[in-house]
């Protein structure tokens, strides 16, 4: 019976976790599929949400919980779907598993990390500091499980293995492949910042100051690369003055089509991260239309409107460029509202680049649709559902409530065979 085959989740994220502690609290066996070493996605690397601006982790620790409570939940970090075939109520999915070198032996002594000579990029802060090639992703990372970046890694080295009291560091693990027999599948592979290297006007990678709105998130966040020290990055200079561009990227046909939903409230939402911490800071956002839709967010709107260091521009900005001396942004804008040409100072630009679907990228799920943007068509193949941002950009919020409604669907999946 179909009944007893797992609802399959590809994807660790926000949306992800709540479709399989629902299912799971709803008798449902449930399998994730996560290809990053930890679960918690993009949500993970926030600082705050909006707009109550509570850190993300008290959200993610109550579905870490309850995925290490529930006997329902099997889960694969480091995995990725290579393959689904079948349909409604018989899917054979293939899966191949990744080596982390660590195995469950793991305490997350950092031994291994302090033993290691060897250094990588740090990706879950965008490259903004480095690790250890023996390194966890975050400190407060789900399955607290050390990883070994075999790329990074000198060769023959086994310094790791030798500084592991527990025999956990198994430097000869290989790719597993495995294969799942699933009666419903739920797509939940999130989304990507948009490259602002696309973007030669913004200067990105040339400007030495100008980051994106990911990368302040991380550079706000208590456990970031600064240890939530707004600073510049090329020269840690207190961040006074800050501007933010929005639509970077987004509805612009030579890039993002659509507008990305979440960017006018994160980019207010980042203001406010500066002002909190430096009182006599000011802070001025571009934008080509404000999109705060709903009630709540529309009063964090009127929150930020409110406090008179936080400027809002109608206007889109031209270019921006680097005093060489000083290392200030200079951002030539169009002021919709004054008619006029502007340039304008900034210790640091933040670039508010958009949501690009996973799948724009990924179609390891291959028996649906896509859009020509990558999004999931909502006539998905019967069994099949996508969820959260692989269908229109949204928030955590209304993730998490469209990963309800799929868990529903896949259950009246499972009960149809």
């Amino acid at each position: 019976m179909a009944e007893n085959k797992p609802i399959v989740i590809v994807g660790g994220g926000i949306s992800g976790l709540t479709a399989a502690v629902e299912a799971a609290e709803a008798g449902c066996d449930v399998v994730i599929i996560e290809k990053s070493p930890y679960l918690g996605g993009r949500v993970a690397q926030l600082n705050k949400y909006f707009w109550k601006l509570c850190p993300p982790t008290c959200g993610l620790e109550m579905q870490f919980k309850r995925i290490k409570n529930s006997t329902n939940i099997k889960f694969y970090t480091l995995a990725e779907v290579t393959d689904i075939k079948g349909q409604e109520g018989n899917f054979d999915i293939t899966v191949k598993v990744n080596p982390r070198y660590i195995n469950d032996k793991c305490v997350s002594c950092d031994a291994c990390a302090q033993a290691c000579p060897a250094y990588r990029k740090n990706e879950f802060n965008f490259g903004m500091d480095e690790t250890k090639a023996a390194y966890l992703p975050f400190n407060q990372a789900f399955p607290a499980l050390y990883v070994i970046d075999k790329n990074a890694c000198h060769p023959d080295c086994d310094e790791c293995k030798r500084a592991c009291k527990y025999d956990a560091v198994e430097l000869d693990m290989k790719p597993e492949i495995i294969n799942i027999k699933a009666g419903a599948v739920i797509m939940a592979m999130g989304w990507n910042p948009y490259d602002a290297n696309k973007m030669d006007n913004l200067g990105f990678g040339k400007i030495k100051n100008a980051i994106t709105n990911m990368m302040m998130e991380r550079l706000s966040a208590p456990n970031g690369p600064t240890g939530g020290k707004i600073i510049r990055p090329s020269d840690d200079k207190e961040v006074k003055s800050i501007a933010f561009v929005q639509c970077a990227g987004s509805r612009d046909e030579n890039h993002l089509s659509f507008c990305s939903y979440v960017c006018c409230l994160a980019s207010i939402k980042q203001a406010m991260y500066v002002r909190e911490q430096y009182p006599d800071s000011k802070a001025e956002i571009f934008y080509i239309d404000l999109r705060t839709p709903g009630l709540y967010e529309h009063r964090f709107l009127t929150k930020a409107q409110s406090d008179p260091n936080i400027a809002f521009t109608k206007g889109k900005v031209a270019g921006i460029c680097e005093d060489p001396e000083s290392g200030d942004v200079i951002l030539e804008v169009e002021d919709i509202f004054k008619g006029t040409k502007v340039k304008t100072r900034f210790d640091m630009v933040v670039l508010a680049t958009g949501m690009e679907p996973a799948t724009k990228n990924d179609r390891s799920v291959k028996d649906v649709a896509y859009t020509p943007d990558g999004f999931v068509d909502t006539s998905a193949k019967k069994g099949i559902y996508a969820i959260g941002t692989l269908r229109n950009p949204v928030d955590v919020i209304r993730s998490t409530q469209e990963a309800t409604g799929a868990v529903i669907k896949g259950i009246q999946s499972l009960r149809r065979q």
